[in-house]
């Protein structure tokens, strides 16, 4: 892997200046945001697994930084709940039992529902747009048998379903929540397959769940929220995961 701070990531370079169309400044982001975001992305690729010790000697060498930066970003990553501080052991990947994604999932469907009581019938149609392209993003993806970009598209719907709310704070917990939800998938294949095992399927949901909240139907959406929560996949996290 690049070194973080050899990375390219289309930012100006330190002689360049970009700007933003009021005139301001846009700052490129720093050593520990590069970082973050290099460790997050290790993390829910699977590349480090849940439990796994995160050494600093290793990922200083791997990512080509410091280990002030280094410490930075796992600090900010263990606020996500990506990551967490294990006595005498340092940090390390967020072990997940079958327990923690049981909660973690329940969880997202009880904010889906407070999004939909909140937010529909939808009072600024513009909102809707987001939900319209995670769509699409969804469907592009089932074509290509692509269940990693269909994960991404399948969060990136919900989290436009909570924008309907207008709740920062709803947001702010569901953005939180859906980093966890990405290391469920990257902690076991068979959560993603069995999640999303029918792509057509996961299709027709999100499109029918995108209609009725254009409709403006509230308690049709809360009732097919219900339905898609997919109780038998909450019902055998045991025996795909093992107790906990």
């Amino acid at each position: 892997m690049k070194g973080v701070g050899q990375a390219d990531l289309s930012w100006p370079h330190a002689t360049d200046h970009a700007w933003a169309a009021g005139g301001d400044k846009i700052n490129p982001p720093s050593l520990v945001d590069m970082t973050v975001a290099a460790l997050r992305e290790l993390i829910l690729s699977g590349a480090y697994r849940p439990g796994e010790r995160l050494v600093e000697e290793r990922l200083t060498e791997r990512l080509g930084i410091s280990r002030p930066p280094l410490r930075e970003a796992l600090r900010i990553l263990q606020q996500e709940g990506l990551v967490v501080t294990l006595p005498r052991r340092g940090a390390a990947v967020t072990p997940l039992s079958a327990r923690d994604v049981h909660e973690i999932y329940t969880l997202r469907f009880a904010l889906d529902r407070l999004a939909v009581e909140l937010g529909v019938p939808v009072r600024d149609p513009a909102l809707l747009e987001p939900l319209r392209e995670a769509l699409r993003g969804i469907h592009r993806a089932a074509i290509q048998g692509d269940r990693d970009r269909l994960l991404e598209e399948n969060i990136a719907f919900h989290t436009a379903m909570c924008g309907l709310a207008r709740h920062g704070r709803l947001m702010q917990a569901y953005r939180s929540l859906a980093f966890q939800l990405r290391l469920c998938m990257a902690m076991n294949l068979r959560l993603r397959e069995r999640m999303y095992g029918n792509l057509e399927e996961n299709v027709a949901r999100h499109r029918v769940l995108l209609e009725l909240a254009e409709r403006g139907d509230r308690q049709g959406l809360l009732i097919a929220i219900a339905d898609h929560g997919d109780r038998s996949f909450i019902e055998h996290l045991g025996e795909l995961i093992g107790p906990g």
